[in-house]
């Protein structure tokens, strides 16, 4: 009785292990948001329509600039999305300096981690 048994109890732990193993976690990883996640939840914002007409806004400058810095690579394209992406902002000067301030904290947290830096 115990020959015909073990193949099937085999089995049966088997089974049990796989799907123990395929259950993910329902948090994302703490290293940030989830691949395509957003960072902010425009629906817990205290206006909700105000906060997507923002990031709509962003969005069409970012894909702006995207287009007119075509074939410019390294810090030419860095400055060009710079420049572009802030063309048409109510201030463009401090539009400017907030992203090239955010470039080079971004710059200084890549080196901290020891991750190469990117050339585009």
């Amino acid at each position: 009785m115990l020959k015909t048994l073990t193949p099937f109890l085999g089995a049966a732990l088997l089974a049990a292990s796989t799907s123990l193993l395929a259950q993910g976690t329902s948090t994302p990883p703490a290293g940030g948001p989830a691949k395509g996640g957003h960072r902010f939840d425009c629906s817990q914002a205290k206006d909700p329509k105000a906060c997507e007409e923002r990031r709509t806004k962003a969005r069409e400058a970012r894909d702006y600039a995207r287009k007119q810095c075509e074939g410019k690579t390294g810090a030419a394209h860095g400055d060009c999305m710079i420049k572009e992406g802030c063309s048409k902002a109510q201030d463009p000067a401090k539009c400017e300096a907030n992203l090239k301030a955010r470039a080079e904290k971004h710059k200084q947290r890549m080196q901290e981690k020891g991750a190469p830096a990117q050339s585009k």
